[in-house]
Parts: structure tokens; sequence; C-alpha cells
């Protein structure tokens, strides 16, 4: 919560952004306050309390409460440890660790069932899936499409802003088009989605829940990583986004049912024969 509160300060109102500060400095304190007394501790009113725990995807203030609280108990500090230029070999291991594993546990305490399972429908049921993201996330794009084609159902990845916008052009009813995209502001990404949508396909977007991607598309799985300022240090936004594609794979796996086992089982043992073995 604290780490989502941060990647959402700037576009938050000011009143808001000056109860986001309060939050942040004193979490453990906003836990033992009612509305009101947070409204005078923090100089806001108690309208902005509500349009900031909405913001932040919860339901009202209790709701927002009991998930700083749960964020408090993980407790990842080390995700806010910056590599320093002079850092040495054991110090870039376990911030570099802590940072990634601090990430996919923000990642799936936030994550909600019910978009999930409303992603794996469409996938499983569509007779074509395209995989779209620009830069990082391209690559991204390209290791969850390389888990998918596997499951039967055509599918391809494109990382290039011209191919992907022409693609979505001929896309249909039954297609499914899986964006990535950390900020969800790329607007080569997000005007790819609103094409594919206009075609009549639907549009999974992993990406930040309060971003233009995310309300455009049929359904958001929401991945909100702050990517620090610290240039030493990796995207962490990329291994969740994996990590969402591993998850994606697999329920559509379940979805199709024991005739897919049988394929994928063929398929393993093709790339077997290939390896060396120890008698070799």
């Amino acid at each position: 919560m604290l780490s989502r509160i941060e990647a959402m300060r700037a576009q938050l109102r000011p009143s808001e952004r000056k109860l986001a500060d309060y939050v942040v400095d004193a979490p453990r304190e906003v836990l033992d306050l009612a509305m009101t007394e947070l409204a005078q501790r923090a100089d806001v009113s108690q309208p902005t309390i509500a349009r900031f725990c909405h913001a932040l995807g919860c339901s009202g203030f209790r709701e927002f409460k009991i998930r700083l609280a749960q964020s408090i108990a993980h407790g990842v500090p080390s995700v806010y440890r910056d590599v320093r230029p002079d850092e040495p070999a054991p110090g870039v291991v376990a911030k570099v660790f802590d940072r990634t594993i601090g990430a996919l546990i923000e990642v799936r305490n936030s994550l909600s069932a019910d978009s999930i399972a409303t992603a794996i429908e469409l996938l499983a049921r569509a007779t074509r899936i395209e995989f779209y993201g620009a830069g990082g996330s391209g690559i991204a794009a390209q290791d969850i499409q390389h888990k998918f084609f596997r499951l039967g159902i055509p599918s391809v990845a494109y990382a290039d802003p011209h191919t992907y916008s022409m693609s979505a052009a001929l896309l249909g009813d039954g297609d499914v088009v899986v964006t990535i995209s950390n900020t969800g502001r790329t607007r080569d990404i997000v005007d790819a989605a609103r094409s594919a949508l206009a075609c009549g396909a639907k549009v999974i977007a992993i990406t930040h829940s309060n971003s233009p991607l995310a309300q455009i598309a049929t359904v958001s799985l929401s991945a909100n990583i702050a990517e620090e300022a610290d240039v030493f240090s990796p995207m962490t936004s990329r291994m969740s986004h994996l990590a969402i594609g591993d998850i994606l794979a697999v329920g559509v796996a379940l979805r199709r049912g024991p005739d897919l086992v049988d394929r994928l089982g063929k398929a393993k043992e093709t790339i077997t024969r290939r390896r060396i073995g120890m008698e070799d």
C-alpha cells in the first residue's frame, strides 16, 4: 500500500497529496486513528480521505486501514533501499533480490482474483491472442507469448508500434489482445488497445491500475510497481509482469483440460530428444 501511494502521488489532487505524505510519514499512527482524527491531523477534509481511499482501489477508509496494516505487517523495507555507486557485490545481490521479492509480494497482495478469473476465461475461449508491449514490456510480451503458443491457440507477440498498430486494426470478435505496460501511458499501446476494442476484440491490460490503459481495457490486471529513480537497479515491474503471465498461462492450461496435457507432453518429449545426454 505504501508503494502504491508513492506511485500515485503525482496523480493526486493537492489535498490528497498532503494526506498521502502524512500516511507515508506515519503509517502506524494512521492505523489507530478514526477518519475524523486523521482529517484533523492531516489538515484535510473527510471527503478528501474518502476520495483518497477510492483512488487507491479501496471501498472505503476501513478497507484502506486493513490493507495498510497488511502492508506494514509484511514489511519489505528493503524495497526502498538503493544500490550505491560503490556498492560491494554482497550488497548488490541482497538489494536486487530484496527489491524484486518485495515487488512480487506487493503485486500478489493487490491482484484481483476475480479479474484473473475473467482474463483466463477470455483467453481460454479466444480464437487468436496477440501480445503487445513496447521497450522492456515488449520483451515481457514475447516471454509470455512463448508460454501460450504451446496451448494450441494461435498467438503472436509484437514489440514494434507500427506492427501492433496495424495488427490491432485487423482483429475481430473472438480475438484477445494482452497489453503490457508498467505506466499504462505509452501512447502507441493505448491507441492499439482502442483500435482492437473498436474492431470487437477484447483487451487484457497488465499495467498500473490508475492509468489510461487500465481504464479502457476489458480486464485490467494491476501491477502497481513504482520504478525507482535508481539507475543501477533493473526494472522490478518486469518480474511482476512475467509472474502474471505465468498465472494466466497456467490458468488457461487448466481450463482447456486433459487434451492439452497430452499435447504438452509431446512437446516436452520433442525438446528432451534435442538435449545431450550424460552418455554423450
